[in-house]
């Protein structure tokens, strides 16, 4: 497997060609433990074996009953999903065996989709916290550059979130160096291309429904008070290469 430096650390918001798919912050194992850089070598698309949660409950958030089937079902589902299209594909590449049109467009599709929703998920559960500690400098700069205040990202992230039917994220774009709130209805819809996820919060009704039913509002509200700042600070520190 190709080993990605920082400067690869590329995302593809939520969606992606599969000659571009590219899982963000898969970094080498070596290269993950580098002060500053996050280490994504846990992944799902790197191992094929789901990653382990950081916290199984959080409270006065996520119960564990909210938590665990969202991780196994949803983000273990999508995993073992993408594995098999992926094997099945790389298979029938490498020994030139004929796939049929209708067959191959759903692979290269299902491969898009739920290699995005491992993606998406695995950003989503490592970028909780109990309690969100302060934000850093560099992250915390970048967004007052940006949009003035941290108070008014954060209005505007939770406007983005409750609109989102499937995620919104804060990510720094490469090309122009800005960050961006965007909102995604699917995993392979809404992309903004080689952006760099900074935070991610999942918006689809599996992500609250056991602890807040139709309350969808007051997730993302909660939400804002359990980001990890401190990963946050390492994905964008990477997403800059610093």
């Amino acid at each position: 497997m190709r080993k990605f430096s920082r400067r690869d650390f590329v995302f593809l918001s939520s969606g992606a060609a599969l000659g571009n798919f590219v899982a963000p912050g898969i970094v080498s194992a070596a290269e993950g433990n580098q002060a500053g850089t996050p280490d994504f070598s846990a992944s799902g698309l790197v191992t094929g074996i789901v990653k382990p949660l950081k916290h199984k409950a959080i409270p006065g958030f996520l119960s564990a009953e909210q938590i665990a089937p969202h991780h196994t079902a949803h983000y273990g589902g999508a995993l073992k999903a993408y594995v098999g299209a992926d094997a099945r594909l790389e298979e029938a590449t490498k020994s030139g065996q004929a796939v049929d049109a209708a067959a191959f467009g759903a692979l290269k599709r299902l491969i898009n989709s739920r290699g995005n929703s491992v993606i998406l998920h695995e950003l989503y559960f490592d970028g909780l916290s109990p309690a969100a500690p302060d934000p850093k400098s560099d992250v915390r700069s970048a967004i007052e550059k940006r949009f003035g205040s941290l108070e008014k990202w954060t209005a505007d992230f939770v406007a983005s979130a409750k609109e989102a039917a499937g995620w919104a994220m804060l990510v720094r774009h490469p090309v122009n160096g800005k960050l961006y709130n965007v909102v995604s209805d699917e995993h392979a819809m809404g992309l903004l291309w080689m952006a760099v996820p900074v935070v991610v919060i999942d918006t689809y009704e599996h992500a609250f429904y056991i602890d807040y039913q139709n309350k969808k509002a007051e997730y993302v509200e909660k939400f804002m008070s359990h980001v990890d700042w401190n990963e946050a600070n390492l994905r964008y520190r990477a997403a800059e290469g610093t």
